[in-house]
C-alpha cells in the first residue's frame, strides 16, 4: 500500500544542512499497525510527513496504492490527502472558534463541498464525546481534545492512519483510552501508523520500526496485520468530481469566512472602515456633482435651447467706436424677415428692455421691464405656473397686461393671488394675467426680478422705443445653428446696407447653445473631479484591506496548514481567503452608501446645497467597492493559497 525507496530529505538551517533521511526504504501493507521510534531528531516526524503527503522528499521514490507521490500536482496530493489519509497531530491542532461537531466536520468542506453534521455527531458518539460535541475546544480536555482529532481524521473513511505522538500530551488514562481507540480502528481493517518515543506506547502496534540519524536500525513484526477493509467510496466518486466547484462550496466557504470575521470583530471593522468612508465619499461627492449640474441644467432650460441672440454691433468711424445700435437699429420688420426667408429658423421673438418703477396699493418696487412677442412662452420656457401668456392680438392692439416674476409676486402681493389684480408701471396701469416659473438668480442678476409685457406695448406705451433691444432667434436643429448663424448676419447686413468695411461689427451673435454646452462640460468635469478624489479614499481602503488580510494570513498560517493537512487544494484557500475580503469590502460598501445617502441628505437640509442620489451611482459604488476587495484581497489570498502545508503546520 505504501512503498518508499531510498528516500532521502534534508533541510538547511541557516549555513547548516540537516540530513532527516538518508536513504530509508520499507513497504506497508494494508491493515498494518506500524509504530515509528527513535529519539529527537532522528527523522521519525519526516518520514510520518512524508507518508502522509505534507512533505516532499529531495529524492528517491514514494508510491501509494501504486500511483508516484512525485508525480503529483499539489492540488492532487490534497485530493489523496482527503481520501486516503487521516491525520492526528501531537498538538490537536483544531480550530478554537469552531465547536467539537465543526471541527470534525471541516474535512468535509473539502471533499463533499457541504457539512454533514449527521456523520460528524455519529463519530464524536462513537468516540466517547456525544455528549461534549457542542462544546469548544478550549471547554475541552486533552483527551477530549485528542478524541476529536481522531474522529476527524475518520470523517472521510481513511484507509490510513497517521497519528504524530498521539498521546504525548496525555495523562495515562487518557492515553490507554486513545490507545485502545486506535486499536479498535484496526480491528476494523484500517492501517495505522503512529510516531512515539515511548515503549508502552509502541508495544500496541503490530510492527515496530526505529530509527536513528535518519537511517531504518531495525524493523520488528510482531503478529499478522488486520484485515484490510475495501477500498472505501471517495469524496471524489460521491461527488462525481474531486474538483467541481459547486455553489454549495462557494456557500461553505462563506460560512467559514463570516466566522472567522466575527470571531475579529475590532479588526474586520477597522477592515471596514476605509471601504465605508470611501464609498461614502463617492457617493456624496456623486450626488453633489449630479445636484450641482441638475441645477445648472435647469437654469440653462430657461435660456432655451438651439438660441441665437441678434443683438446691434458697436461700429467705428473713422476709427472711433460709436454707441451700439446707433447705426444700425433692430426693427420688428427685421423680425418678420428672419423668420420669413430664414429656412433654418423656426421662430424669431423681438425684446426690448429698461427698468421702471412697480406698484400695487402702497407697495413699490423697481424692476425690469421686459417687452417681448408672444414666441417668448416657448423659446425661453417662460410657460406660466399660473394664468397665461398674452396672445399676439393684444400685442397688436397694444393692451395693458402683463405677467410677473415670483420676486415681484412676493414683494407686491406677498404671495397672494395676482391673477386680475391691477398694478402700474411707471404710472400706467397693468392687469396681471400670469405668473412666470422660477428661474432663480444668474450672478448679480434675479431673473424672477422681471415684469414681461407684449413688445408693442413696451415700446409706444411704456419706454418710447421705435427699434428693439435684441432678437431671439430659435434654429430648427442644433446641426443648423452656424449656417443660420452666418445666413442671419448676411440678412441683416443686406437690409441695412452695411458698408463691406463694416460689416464685421455691424451684428453681434451670441450662441446659446454654445454656452449651454460649456456650462453643461464644466458641470461634467466637476462631477468626475470629485468622484475621482472620491475614489482615492476607495483605493486607500482597499489597501488597508489588503494590509489587514496579509496580517490575516499571517496569524492564521498554521490554521491554512491544518486546512491542506486535511485536503484543502489551493483553490480552496484561495477562495475562502478572497470571499473574506469580499464580504469586509461589500458590507462596508454598504454601509457606506447608507453613510453617503445620510451625509448628502445632511448637506441638503443643514446647507441647502442642490444634491441628487442616483441608485446607478450608489449600485457603481458599490460594485466597485466589491472590486476592490477582489483586488485588493487576491494577493494576501494568493500567498494563503501557496504555503507549504508542513511549513504552515511548524510555523510559531
Amino acid at each position: 500500500m505504501l512503498e518508499l525507496r531510498n528516500i532521502h530529505k534534508s533541510y538547511r538551517m541557516g549555513d547548516n544542512v540537516v540530513h532527516a533521511l538518508r536513504g530509508v526504504s520499507l513497504s506497508i501493507a494494508p491493515g498494518e499497525f506500524v509504530a515509528i521510534m527513535g529519539p529527537s531528531g532522528s527523522g521519525k516526524s519526516t518520514l510520518m510527513h512524508v507518508l502522509g503527503l505534507l512533505d516532499v522528499p529531495d529524492s528517491g521514490s514514494y508510491r501509494l496504492d501504486g500511483r508516484e507521490a512525485a508525480h503529483l500536482s499539489d492540488d492532487e496530493l490534497a485530493q489523496l490527502r482527503r481520501e486516503v489519509i487521516g491525520f492526528v497531530f501531537q498538538q490537536f491542532n483544531l480550530l478554537p472558534r469552531m465547536s467539537a461537531l465543526e471541527n470534525t466536520a471541516l474535512p468535509l468542506i473539502y471533499s463533499r463541498h457541504r457539512v454533514e453534521t449527521a456523520s460528524a455527531a455519529e463519530l464524536l458518539r462513537q468516540v466517547g464525546l456525544g455528549e461534549r460535541m457542542g462544546h469548544r475546544t478550549n471547554e475541552l480536555s486533552g483527551g477530549q481534545q485528542q478524541r476529536v482529532a481522531i474522529a476527524r481524521a475518520l470523517i472521510n473513511a481513511p484507509r490510513v492512519i497517521l497519528a504524530d505522538e498521539p498521546t504525548g500530551n496525555l495523562d495515562s488514562a487518557s492515553q490507554r483510552e486513545i490507545m485502545a481507540l486506535l486499536e479498535d480502528l484496526n480491528a476494523r481493517g484500517i492501517t495505522v501508523i503512529l510516531v512515539t518515543h515511548e515503549e508502552d506506547v509502541a508495544r500496541h502496534a503490530r510492527r515496530i520500526i526505529r530509527l536513528r540519524d535518519g537511517v531504518i536500525q531495525s524493523d520488528e513484526k510482531k503478529g499478522p496485520a488486520a484485515k484490510s477493509q475495501p477500498a472505501p467510496v471517495t469524496a471524489a466518486s460521491a461527488t462525481g468530481t474531486g474538483t467541481r466547484f459547486a455553489l454549495a462550496e462557494i456557500r461553505e466557504h462563506l460560512r467559514q469566512g463570516l466566522k472567522t470575521l466575527a470571531a475579529n470583530k475590532v479588526r474586520t471593522a477597522l477592515s471596514m472602515l476605509g471601504i465605508l468612508i470611501g464609498v461614502a465619499s463617492v457617493v456624496t461627492m456623486l450626488a453633489i456633482g449630479q445636484g450641482a449640474k441638475r441645477d445648472i441644467e435647469a437654469r440653462l432650460s430657461a435660456l432655451g435651447s438651439n438660441l441665437l441672440m441678434l443683438r446691434q454691433g458697436a461700429m467705428r468711424v473713422g476709427g472711433v467706436a460709436i454707441e451700439a445700435g446707433a447705426a444700425t437699429r433692430l426693427t420688428v420688420e427685421d423680425v418678420t424677415a428672419i423668420k420669413d426667408q430664414l429656412p433654418s429658423v423656426r421662430e424669431a421673438s423681438p425684446t426690448v428692455t429698461g427698468r421702471g418703477q412697480v406698484s400695487y396699493l402702497n407697495r413699490n418696487w423697481s424692476t425690469q421691464i421686459l417687452g417681448t412677442g408672444t414666441a417668448y412662452e416657448h423659446m425661453r420656457a417662460s410657460k406660466p405656473d399660473v394664468g397665461r401668456f398674452f396672445t399676439e392680438d393684444e400685442n397688436k392692439r397694444r393692451a395693458r397686461v402683463a405677467l410677473i416674476g415670483r420676486t415681484l409676486l412676493r414683494e407686491l402681493f406677498a404671495g397672494a393671488d395676482p391673477i386680475g389684480e391691477t398694478l402700474r408701471i411707471n404710472k400706467i396701469s397693468f392687469q396681471v394675467i400670469g405668473i412666470l416659473p422660477e428661474k432663480g438668480a444668474t450672478g448679480w442678476r434675479d431673473q424672477d426680478d422681471v415684469v414681461v409685457i407684449p413688445v408693442n406695448t413696451a415700446m409706444h406705451r411704456l419706454l418710447g422705443k421705435d427699434y428693439v433691444d435684441y432678437i431671439d432667434i430659435e434654429v430648427r436643429n442644433a446641426q443648423e445653428m452656424q449656417a443660420a448663424n452666418d445666413a442671419v448676419k448676411a440678412l441683416m447686413q443686406t437690409r441695412h446696407r452695411v458698408p463691406v468695411s463694416q460689416r464685421q461689427d455691424a451684428y453681434e451673435i451670441r450662441n446659446l447653445a454654445d454656452i449651454q454646452a460649456a456650462l453643461s462640460e464644466t458641470s461634467r468635469t466637476m462631477s468626475w473631479l470629485l468622484a475621482s478624489i472620491a475614489a482615492i479614499s476607495l483605493l486607500v481602503g482597499g489597501i488597508g484591506i489588503m494590509n489587514i488580510m496579509l496580517v490575516s494570513v499571517t496569524e492564521r498560517t498554521r490554521e491554512i496548514g491544518l486546512r491542506k493537512a486535511v485536503g484543502a487544494c489551493r483553490r480552496d484557500i484561495l477562495t475562502q481567503f478572497l470571499l473574506e475580503a469580499v464580504v469586509v469590502s461589500a458590507v462596508g460598501g454598504l454601509a457606506g452608501i447608507l453613510l453617503g445617502v445620510v451625509a448628502t441628505l445632511g448637506m441638503g437640509l443643514l446647507a441647502g446645497w442642490a444634491t441628487a442620489i442616483s441608485p446607478l451611482h450608489a449600485l457603481l459604488a458599490f460594485l466597485f467597492s466589491a472590486g476592490i476587495g477582489v483586488a485588493f484581497g487576491f494577493y494576501p489570498a494568493r500567498k494563503a493559497a501557496g504555503l507549504h502545508p508542513i511549513e504552515a503546520l511548524r510555523y510559531e
